[in-house]
């Protein structure tokens, strides 16, 4: 059963296709002109549209030529009813972007035949639009992820060799320190020379910063040395299969690869970052993937936050994060946001492909579909979105412990302690 829109201005004809494809367990709409039915086209977004060719002010074929110049509406199954069986009426139709067509008066027969027809076409390329974004998005995740995992190779060498020596440093430093300050109590008359070199570089304050000045240098290199150790973590690209992760550290590497967004700037406040986590085991993931969804539903967040600011700047960004166990077999995620929520009408097709609320070039439509893939396709998993306009938006995401259905072959090599339960300090 599909969702269908009807669209004439015949009331007469429009009970008749309600009446006719509801009896066959349709979703139907009815819009009485052209202007209605494309703004009920974009906002239920159906998988067929039956429209009459001959209305007044927008026609069937401007509706059609609108419809398909929709990128989001553009592979919606759309059927023209007329009464014209001219051949050349048929290619104006078909070169404005009609798919079919039905003629009037309708037969039921005929009606139902291309109703079946178009739902079937318009299925099977919804189902190759969701295989060919699949593919587009697994490769360009790939080839982040070698681009990532490539990136935090090359600068982990060079961090981890300052790290390791900034030790040895600290401690030469304080040697040669308490040295020149031995040099002082036992040499009371330095020469002329000394005297003015030691005029000249503030000897002093120089003893009490060089310890800071390490000091903050250590704490810089541990920070990157963090962040390469969590970009390697996030993206696991040199494993395959089924892992054993930690949820909550999952999060905490995204949330540090996000850390940029959350610090405050020039034009926003900091975002703060309240997390509760939960005792959780180790459970069964395929951890590239599933650190991507975090990532994205993350980033959709600051998003709705920092859109939020545009209309209050007193108002605070806040990402409420949450983690449970909710029984033997599936651990519970909550992602939530103080945002301006999601309407109720566009609630329903955030997990459609290429369906954006974001304006045109900041969105591609992929990424919650892509969320829904890897948490309900890939880990048995379910998603749920809860949103109120001017209150916020949460994600309840559940994921199995253990994956019911992967073969015994693709599970990894579980030892005891991996499910121990664990909560970042």
């Amino acid at each position: 059963m599909g969702k269908i829109l009807a669209i004439d201005d015949d009331i007469t004809v429009q009970i008749v296709l309600q009446d006719l494809l509801e009896s066959e367990g349709h979703e139907v709409a009815i819009a009485s002109d052209g202007e209605e039915g494309i703004y009920q086209a974009e906002q239920l977004r159906p998988d067929l549209i039956i429209c009459d060719w001959m209305m007044p002010q927008l026609d069937g074929l401007a509706v059609c030529k609108h419809i398909k110049a929709n990128p989001t509406l553009s592979s919606t199954f759309f059927i023209l009813l007329t009464a014209r069986e001219l051949v050349t009426d048929r290619v104006i139709g078909l070169d404005s972007g009609a798919d079919d067509f039905l003629s009037k008066p309708i037969d039921t027969e005929e009606l139902m035949a291309r109703v079946r027809a178009g739902l079937r076409l318009s299925k099977t390329l919804n189902d190759l639009q969701r295989a060919q974004s699949q593919l587009i998005q697994s490769e360009k995740m790939s080839s982040i992820g070698q681009l990532v995992a490539g990136v935090a190779h090359e600068i982990n060498n060079p961090v981890t060799f300052i790290y390791s020596n900034l030790s040895h440093l600290q401690e030469y430093t304080q040697d040669l320190i308490d040295l020149v300050q031995l040099y002082q109590q036992e040499v009371n008359h330095p020469s002329e020379g000394i005297q003015t070199k030691l005029d000249s570089i503030d000897l002093n304050f120089m003893l009490q910063d060089l310890p800071k000045v390490i000091g903050s240098m250590q704490h810089g290199s541990d920070r990157i040395r963090k962040i390469v150790l969590s970009l390697q973590e996030f993206t696991h690209f040199e494993r395959s299969g089924l892992q054993c992760i930690q949820i909550n550290e999952a999060l905490e590497n995204t949330l540090l690869i996000l850390g940029h967004r959350l610090q405050s700037n020039a034009t926003h406040q900091q975002i703060q970052v309240i997390k509760n986590y939960g005792k959780l085991p180790a459970i069964e993931s395929y951890a590239a993937q599933i650190n991507q969804a975090f990532l994205q539903i993350l980033n959709n967040a600051i998003d709705a936050i920092e859109t939020s600011r545009l209309y209050s700047a007193s108002n605070p960004g806040c990402l409420t994060i949450q983690t449970e166990i909710l029984s033997e077999n599936r651990v519970l995620i909550r992602i939530a946001d103080n945002g301006p929520g999601i309407p109720e009408s566009v609630k329903s097709q955030i997990f459609d492909p290429f369906f954006s609320t974001k304006p045109v070039g900041s969105g591609t439509g992929l990424g919650l579909l892509m969320v829904y893939q890897i948490v309900v396709q890939q880990h048995q998993g379910t998603i749920e979105c809860i949103s109120n306009l001017e209150k916020g938006t949460e994600f309840k995401i559940e994921l199995p412990i253990r994956i019911q259905s992967a073969k015994s072959s693709d599970r990894p090599d579980i030892k005891t302690e991996d499910y121990v339960l664990q909560q970042p300090e």
